[in-house]
């Protein structure tokens, strides 16, 4: 999955979903480096549907998103388009 986010530093999200719904390989193109090697870290082998709990409505300072947030959209676009 290439998701391309908005109102975040990141320009792009990728990742894998297998057959479990279990998020592999997630790479973030810009944003803060350490931080987002941190989160793809913490989310690997993770399901889904849990990362999209934990993720979902984190900001960052005054945005009302987040490259967790954003991360957590791509998963639910991601399922959306496996159904």
């Amino acid at each position: 999955m290439q998701y391309r986010p908005t109102g975040v530093c990141s320009r792009l999200i990728e990742f894998t979903l297998d057959d479990n719904n279990c998020i592999h390989d997630v790479q973030f193109t810009g944003g803060c480096n350490g931080n987002l090697k941190g989160i793809s870290s913490l989310v690997e082998s993770m399901n889904a549907q849990e990362a999209l709990q934990r993720l979902s409505g984190i900001t960052c300072g005054i945005k009302n998103t987040s490259c967790p947030d954003q991360l957590a959209k791509a998963i639910q676009a991601s399922l959306a388009s496996a159904q």
